[in-house]
């Protein structure tokens, strides 16, 4: 279990809320809170890996050279004297990329 808080504080506030029966409030509450711990609510993460183009099961060498090679490409600063359209297009792929390759070393840390 990583997150817990969500669960406690929809057990009081479910409990707060639905004063002519607490405890089903506190359960209502409790299910809620679960579903916001488990990130029920957030939208479909991208994969990390399909966007550096690699698989799983590539070793922290290939990762970082995948990434060194696409944020020289994507890079705005690079891009300078381009049409304004494909560096604002090159900017949000960097961040993209820049995501992707903080969530893949978050994800090996553990």
């Amino acid at each position: 279990m990583k997150r817990w808080y969500g669960k406690l504080l929809g057990v009081f506030a479910g409990a707060a809320l639905f004063r002519p029966n607490p405890l089903l409030g506190a359960l209502i509450g409790l299910l809620i809170g679960h579903a916001f711990d488990a990130d029920w609510f957030r939208g479909p993460r991208e994969n990390p890996y399909g966007v550096l183009g690699l698989t799983e099961e590539a070793n922290d060498a290939e990762v970082d050279l995948a990434y060194r090679r696409l944020i020289t490409q994507y890079h705005p600063d690079k891009l300078t004297g381009v049409a304004d359209e494909l560096r604002r297009r090159a900017e949000v792929k960097a961040r993209e990329i820049n995501a992707a390759y903080d969530r893949i070393k978050t994800l090996r840390k553990r």
